[in-house]
């Protein structure tokens, strides 16, 4: 009895919090997160400055853009090698430890998981 009673309430206090991505929805937030970091993930190394711009590289081609912060949602262009790589987006921010997750189209779209180095 007593160890189901322990196992019930380990199971309670267990960590589901740590596996959840908690939302990221004002801009200090962020740049607090990525300020002089790199955010990476296979063969991607990105940057996202203070500034407002995005610059790095991507499976050997280079990224560069611009972002700003709008109604809670990190709003980017994206250019490869100078060309338009993907029209402009604003996207839902949400952090678990190291590891930003940018769900496109304000959190309806694809999502993309890039690590904070």
């Amino acid at each position: 009895m007593r160890l189901a009673l322990l196992s019930l309430l380990m199971m309670a206090v267990s960590t589901p919090a740590l596996a959840e991505f908690a939302r990221v929805d004002k801009r200090d937030n962020f740049v607090n997160l990525v300020q002089d970091r790199d955010l990476t993930r296979l063969g991607i190394r990105l940057k996202v400055t203070t500034d407002g711009k995005i610059k790095g590289r991507a499976f050997g081609q280079n990224i560069s853009g611009d972002w700003n912060w709008n109604g809670g949602y990190f709003c980017r262009d994206l250019f490869v090698n100078g060309d338009v790589l993907d029209a402009a987006n604003c996207q839902k921010v949400e952090v678990r430890g190291d590891t930003l997750r940018f769900t496109s189209d304000k959190g309806r779209g694809d999502f993309a998981d890039l690590r904070l180095k």
